[in-house]
């Protein structure tokens, strides 16, 4: 058996017959990590043997396609905002702060990922780096859960009080929008007065909370964060939009049973269905983002709890590594299910790039009424 030695510059990947490429028998992930950075990584990662080299490379490339894919999506419904008056609702104010959060937390990670997998397949940057790239993860990550937990809140409003007085406006959604900050950086600041540490992770090209170390203050976090970042988030989403799909229905049965004692096929107008129609679009949309976000943050939370109460032994670096690289995902299809997707950020794109090939019909509510109103 070969045995490692005791600093990077020994461990060279290797092809085995042409076929295999990886490392010798014998290496550890420690192995591949100059003396300077040991102490930053946690002994559990000591166990496992390097991974292959080409997953260094792969994840790289992977990075950089949801890097640029985030920056033109979530820019393009940031520039959008700014130069289409139309769009400056309250309700867009939440999208908008969606698609910032969305932007910084590409823009604060996937350099630093790159650059590590492209420089060795270990954190290069140092502790002060590695601090800064897990905190900003932190902070960005939770604004947008937050964020979608208000948009639901908002849509909720819309549909489930209208008749209360429900909608919000611009300055209860910029509170709302601080408060979504605020909660972010309060449970995401901790690491720094003791209260856990921001440590390499995985294949340890990324940084993020320790869920690796089994002391109780450790634990202590980790059952916070997970109740902070995972449980209430999604309470709050599946409350809301459980109560819009159950207005939706009840309001749709309820026409119906009117129509049904007036001998009429339909009680709305073309307005009024256009309107409808709208609604329960929007309402489809973001139940079809909050099940991708499931898809998406489900996997990390779960190999957190893994870290801290499970077995570690199937906590390897790429377990720990790909749920992290999933969760980055939901950057990119945020402003597709809730920007791009949205009629009206639809027509604004059409007007602004005509050639992004978007087709969206024009309201005809809107062209109704101003002819009224012109008549008048």
């Amino acid at each position: 058996m070969i045995h490692g030695p005791a600093n990077v510059s020994g461990a060279l990947p290797y092809r085995d017959s042409g076929v295999e490429f990886g490392y010798p028998e014998g290496y550890s992930l420690m192995d591949l990590v100059p003396d300077d950075v040991k102490p930053l990584i946690h002994p559990h990662w000591s166990k496992f043997p390097p991974v292959n080299p080409m997953w260094h490379y792969l994840l790289a490339v992977m990075f950089i396609i949801l890097g640029i894919l985030s920056f033109f999506g979530n820019g393009m419904v940031m520039y959008l905002f700014s130069c289409k008056k139309n769009l400056r609702s309250p309700a867009n104010m939440f999208v908008v702060n969606l698609a910032f959060s969305d932007f910084m937390m590409m823009a604060s990670q996937f350099p630093m990922y790159v650059m590590n997998c492209f420089g060795g397949g270990y954190w290069t940057l140092g502790s002060l780096a590695c601090q800064i790239h897990a905190f900003t993860g932190a902070i960005f990550g939770l604004t947008s859960l937050m964020t979608l937990a208000a948009i639901g809140y908002d849509r909720y409003c819309v549909i489930v009080k209208a008749f209360d007085g429900g909608h919000i406006s611009s300055g209860k959604a910029f509170v709302i929008i601080l408060l979504c900050w605020g909660y972010a950086t309060a449970v995401s600041i901790w690491p720094f007065f003791g209260w856990n540490a921001y440590i390499p992770e995985g294949i340890l090209t990324s940084c993020s909370f320790d869920y690796i170390s089994r002391d109780w203050g450790t634990r202590s976090f980790g059952i916070f964060l997970f109740v902070m970042c995972y449980c209430i988030p999604l309470l709050v989403i599946i409350f809301v939009y459980s109560q819009i799909v159950g207005a939706i229905r009840a309001h749709e049965r309820a026409l119906r049973e009117q129509a049904k004692k007036m001998n009429v096929e339909n009680l709305r107008s073309n307005a009024d269905q256009n309107k409808q129609s709208a609604e329960v679009r929007i309402a489809k949309v973001a139940v079809g983002n909050v099940f991708l976000w499931l898809l998406t943050w489900t996997p990390y939370a779960a190999v957190v709890m893994l870290g801290l109460f499970g077995d570690q032994d199937k906590l390897t670096p790429l377990v720990s590594a790909l749920p992290g690289l999933m969760a980055k995902t939901a950057s990119v299809y945020n402003p597709i299910m809730f920007a791009i997707s949205h009629p009206k950020f639809r027509l604004a794109l059409m007007e602004v790039w005509p050639w992004f090939c978007v087709h969206e019909k024009k309201d005809d509510d809107s062209k109704s009424t101003k002819t009224e109103s012109e008549g008048k």
